[in-house]
């Protein structure tokens, strides 16, 4: 069904705009909500969004021209018409020559082993919801052989980078994936002629053709039925969405901007300047009150996030270079952007005199060596952090807004910033409290260089109670961390440097190790916060307290 996309009511009285920037063209699909046009009217520019999804067709205008309200822009093919076409091919794929059909694949368990087989390798599941990955190298060709347990393929997911094991052993007969590909849990990735393979019980007086094996890999991998059903296309009669705005909210582009920057849709303000046009204030004002009434109803305020401009042409001006991001940043951008939006942060800053602490971690460095370790000022704050964390509950601690509870963690895991060359990762060392420095420094170090060498698993990032951020070995004066959701503290450690220290009626030279507190400020208060970190401060200057207290 062919749609007409109109230029809508803009308000105000406001008849014609300027076509800025037509964001389609004739092939492009569409989706409801998505940007596709920037218009221009005497009082602001405004972003004008799809109310249907679908295939453009023709375009109407150009940039630059004047339209009228009302006036077609372009013509879009909704996805009801395209999209039943789509889902035809959900039939079962049969190979020409089979007399009989194979019966619909389903996941079910395996429970028998029959001779000459193909075994489908399919991408297991992953854990915490992950349903996608990319697949960083492949470690096997076709007409490889390969036995149970070897590594197939390198893995990145949005937290880690894994290597995938076989599952069975023999040859490899396709590949259906290349270096780069995201795939999803349950695609199927290689196909493995076993000499045996795998049947389900209910099926085990089921003959096994030889033929229909044989002819499997020529099967096509987009005409294999996905494991998951498809998504439905939207029927060609609608009614247009709840929520779509029948007018153009009247914003100039600094208020729209700002209100996507908090999080909040500019077409639920009510503008109180003339014509209901809507300013800053007027955002400001909407946000707080939804906050109040969220919280007070036990919710929570939606943060979309920040939407960016589009980037101008930087290749006008010189020579670029454009690179991909790899998961693991891609993850750690949308991770700390969330958490920037949602928690009220705030970082106390202090300092610890660690001179005599110093003195001690050189002593018995030669210990920490001997079971594999080393002795570093992290591997110590590991412990002090331990001690501290039981007695200040309230930082090992996350807050559930829709529940309005507070979850207090009787266990003390720990994570511990790590720089690699893809970015940075968060290994978490369970049990600190059970473990004395010389074990904690063996463990941070064995799972520090697992993370710098692709080997960590998603386990090892689970379960962090409190992350120590340290950029000591780097240099720097202090930073201000950002606080990783769910928990509510970090502790920045920067360089520490020789000062001259006034005691005893003269200054001496005394080693000075900066620290740098964040903090989610919905459940800790400044003062808390000042008093954990001089505890902790206190800790590094006079370790004899941790046994006293």
């Amino acid at each position: 069904m062919i749609k007409e996309f109109k230029l809508p009511e803009l308000g105000e009285n406001i008849e014609t705009a300027q076509i800025v920037k037509i964001m389609v063209s004739p092939g492009d699909e569409i989706k409801v909500d998505q940007i596709v046009l920037e218009i221009e009217t005497d009082k602001a520019t405004i972003e004008v969004p799809s109310e249907f999804a679908g295939v453009v067709k023709e375009v109407m205008v150009k940039d630059g021209d004047t339209a009228k309200v009302g006036q077609v822009i372009f013509t879009v093919e909704e996805q009801g018409e395209t999209g039943q076409k789509k889902q035809e091919p959900e039939k079962e794929i049969i190979p020409e020559n089979t007399t009989e059909p194979e019966p619909a694949k389903t996941e079910k368990p395996k429970t028998e082993v029959k001779d000459k087989g193909i075994y489908e390798f399919k991408l297991p599941d992953l854990g915490e919801n992950i349903e996608s990955a990319q697949i960083v190298k492949f470690l096997v060709k076709e007409g490889d052989s390969v036995e149970n347990g070897q590594v197939l393929f390198e893995l990145e997911t949005d937290k880690a980078t894994i290597e995938v094991p076989s599952e069975v052993s023999g040859v490899v007969k396709e590949i259906r994936a290349k270096d780069g590909d995201v795939v999803k849990v349950g695609d199927v990735i290689l196909l493995i002629e076993t000499g045996k393979v795998s049947v389900d019980s209910k099926k085990e007086s089921e003959p096994v053709h030889e033929e229909k094996l044989e002819q499997q890999p020529e099967i096509k991998a987009e005409e294999t039925p996905s494991v998951q059903p498809e998504r439905k296309s939207v029927p060609p009669h609608v009614p247009k969405r709840s929520g779509m705005p029948e007018k153009i909210a009247p914003a100039a582009p600094s208020v729209r901007r700002f209100a996507r920057e908090i999080g909040i849709d500019i077409n639920q303000v009510r503008g109180t300047g003339p014509g209901g046009r809507i300013s800053i204030d007027d955002v400001k004002k909407f946000a707080k009150t939804l906050n109040q009434s969220l919280s007070g109803s036990g919710g929570t305020l939606a943060v979309t996030g920040i939407k960016q401009e589009p980037l101008p042409d930087f290749s006008k001006f010189g020579e670029i270079e454009v690179q991909p991001m790899n998961n693991i940043r891609k993850k750690t951008a949308e991770h700390l952007s969330f958490a920037w939006a949602t928690i009220p942060h705030v970082t106390q800053f202090d300092a610890a005199d660690i001179t005599e602490l110093e003195k001690l971690r050189k002593k018995y460095s030669k210990k920490a060596e001997a079971v594999g370790g080393k002795l570093t000022i992290t591997a110590i704050l590991l412990k002090v952090i331990a001690f501290a964390l039981k007695k200040f509950p309230q930082f090992n601690a996350s807050i559930d807004l829709q529940k309005n509870e507070i979850i207090y963690k009787k266990y003390f895991n720990i994570g511990v910033a790590v720089d690699t060359d893809r970015g940075l990762i968060v290994p978490v060392i369970r049990d600190v409290d059970k473990k004395n420095v010389l074990e904690l420094s063996a463990e941070l170090s064995q799972i520090s260089e697992k993370a710098r060498a692709k080997k960590i698993t998603l386990e090892d990032l689970q379960g962090g109670n409190f992350t120590i951020s340290n950029l000591g070995g780097i240099g720097g004066t202090g930073f201000t961390p950002v606080v990783n959701s769910p928990e509510v503290a970090i502790l920045g450690v920067s360089r520490g440097k020789l000062e001259p220290v006034y005691v005893d009626g003269e200054f001496v030279p005394r080693l000075i190790l900066p620290l740098s507190l964040s903090y989610d400020h919905r459940i800790i208060d400044g003062a808390d916060a000042a008093r954990f970190l001089r505890w902790v401060a206190e800790a590094l200057e006079q370790p004899f307290l941790l046994i006293l207290d």
